[in-house]
């Protein structure tokens, strides 16, 4: 048995349960709060957030937890869950039927389990350290598209944009004339996933939180794809800057990324 089946199976019990509450209660009469002037929270973010974090400390009460919805207390523990209880908040909250549960586990401050659940396509991503990644039992790879003409690849845009001369514009005219299409369905994990599944063959965003790419960038690196910042350095999931695609056109896009900052006037 992998070293850390015992933390994916409690992951995927409780990224189910979250998924099954938002599938009963999507395009349902919903309370919607504003954490800014576009960020929205519904009461089934914070709902779906206290059936993940009380199951995994149930089984785990010794560990930490970061998540997008609350605050919990910190400690000393080498397993630290991150959390969004519900990735795509905004398309929920609209009715669009595109979001999803993202849960990762780092242990030893490296990422060890990720779990990224659809509840209405029930499409269940899985990977653990050095033990692949998976969607529903099936193994995933990325894809072998390039050069960049031949892809598709995904993107989003910060809540800022309007105001923030660092919006991703420069850069989504840049890879929408380079690429086949660029696709921006506003769910940043599940942008991921479909790295790893090889139905996305690349995927770059600014201004993301930890709890919109861990789960994700475990998924991908265990695909076999490549996970840095805009300018190719190593990335953690507390960089701002993510840049992850199925390494063959990983160069291509660092360049491109870098020519659209300059002509922008702004850093990469």
């Amino acid at each position: 048995m992998n070293d850390y089946q015992k933390y994916l199976d409690s992951a995927v019990t409780a990224a189910m349960a979250a998924g099954s509450y938002q599938r009963h209660r999507f395009a349902s009469l919903l309370e919607i709060d504003l954490k800014g002037d576009k960020n929205l929270v519904t009461e089934v973010d914070r709902e779906s957030e206290r059936l993940i974090v009380e199951h995994l400390l149930a089984c785990f009460p010794g560990h930490t937890v970061i998540a997008e919805e609350g605050e919990y207390p910190s400690g000393d523990s080498p397993f630290r869950w991150i959390i969004d209880p519900l990735d795509g908040t905004t398309n929920y909250a609209h009715g669009f039927p595109w979001f999803c549960v993202s849960i990762a586990m780092e242990a030893e401050g490296e990422l060890a389990v990720g779990v990224i659940y659809n509840p209405l396509s029930d499409e269940l991503f899985t990977a653990t350290r050095g033990g692949g990644a998976y969607m529903n039992g099936r193994r995933l790879r990325v894809s072998t598209h390039f050069p960049l003409g031949n892809t598709v690849l995904g993107t989003g845009f910060p809540y800022d944009c309007a105001t923030d001369p660092a919006n991703n514009f420069a850069s989504f005219i840049a890879f929408q004339k380079a690429a086949r299409g660029i696709r921006r369905a506003g769910a940043a994990a599940l942008d991921l996933a479909f790295v790893a599944a090889g139905r996305l063959d690349g995927f770059w965003e600014l201004k993301l939180k930890p709890w919109d790419v861990a789960a994700g960038v475990l998924l991908v690196r265990e695909a076999g794809g490549i996970v840095t910042t805009f300018d190719g350095s190593a990335y953690d999931v507390f960089n701002d800057r993510i840049l992850a695609s199925n390494g063959l056109i990983h160069d291509d896009m660092t360049a491109l990324l870098a020519a659209s900052a300059s002509s922008a006037g702004a850093s990469p």
